[in-house]
């Protein structure tokens, strides 16, 4: 007979047995919950100061369809992406349980550049709007190395006018007036208001300042956080300099063009293809993974190749 049933005399019938291995699983969940809570002693007998265990992260939250609580609008959360995994791995779960905290609906969608060209993050950002749907009537431009630590960040819907989550005061790099970058939100309606952004921006840097501009143009105003007291330290940022470089190389036309207000392209003119659309989960949390071949027009931007 098994060894577990030699410690017991005589017969045992199946009810029993069932009982004891109830008995025996309770006992392990909650020897695993003090463990790794701290509540209880080390697991094999650790000293004090080790580490314990990490507790399993709890399942996200998922936005009950008819709970009024949630409110009536819905995010399109819109990420820029090239081979930057294991900042994915961190962004997807971390935000949807942030946002679902909030109780704000939502929809993460991850816009991968595929193609050969150089990044374009206001080309992604013109290709998410328009593949988002109807069932989102605001977007979140975010970076994917840019989590909020501070709970009391605003996601809500703006409809004042674009809401700059990663405002000069908050951002730990950057701290000028006219800086729109890392995290942005607008209404599908102010987004389209101002053509989207422009297309011409191949490489790192230049198309949030243009973007700002565009704003402006439309006669919007930009919006930011109030009563935040965390300063420089109400981000994470993921981004390491030395392990990933950015591409800022400048050829002699790009250097002239970089700071010009586009009044031609936009939404309007964005030329792409999508090779495939892939719904996923991440630790839990769902998320759209668009892959997105980019066209350009070597004779107008002649900058969007390595070349």
């Amino acid at each position: 007979s098994p060894p577990l049933l030699r410690l017991f005399p005589g017969r045992l019938s199946a009810f029993p047995l069932f009982l004891l291995a109830l008995l025996l699983g309770f006992a392990s969940l909650l020897w695993l919950q003090l463990s790794c809570s701290g509540e209880g002693p080390s697991p094999g007998g650790q000293h004090r100061g080790v580490p314990r265990q990490p507790c399993p992260p709890p399942a996200p939250l998922q936005p009950p369809e008819d709970e009024p609580s949630w409110g009536p609008h819905r995010l399109a959360l819109l990420v820029p992406f090239r081979e930057r995994f294991e900042e994915l791995l961190a962004f997807v779960p971390y935000m949807h349980r942030f946002l679902s905290k909030k109780r704000i609906r939502h929809h993460i969608f991850i816009l991968n550049q595929v193609d050969h060209f150089r990044f374009n993050r206001a080309s992604l950002i013109n290709v998410g709007f328009l593949e988002s749907g109807n069932d989102t009537d605001y977007i979140a431009m975010h970076d994917v190395d840019l989590l909020p630590l501070n709970e009391h960040l605003d996601y809500s819907f703006p409809e004042a006018g674009p809401f700059h989550v990663a405002s000069p005061e908050l951002h730990p790099l950057y701290h000028y007036n006219t800086y729109v970058g890392g995290i942005l939100l607008l209404t599908k309606q102010h987004y389209e208001l101002c053509n989207g952004m422009s297309n011409r921006f191949w490489g790192w840097g230049r198309e949030d300042d243009e973007f700002y501009r565009r704003i402006k143009g439309a006669g919007l105003q930009v919006h930011r956080p109030s009563g935040i007291t965390t300063g420089y330290e109400t981000f994470q940022h993921l981004h390491d300099p030395a392990w990933r470089k950015r591409d800022q190389k400048r050829i002699a036309a790009q250097k002239q063009e970089q700071f010009k207000v586009d009044r031609e392209g936009g939404l309007n003119n964005v030329r792409y293809r999508i090779e495939s659309r892939t719904d996923l989960s991440v630790a839990g949390a769902p998320c759209t993974v668009l892959n997105i071949l980019l066209d350009c027009d070597t004779n107008e931007t002649p900058w969007c190749t390595f070349g």
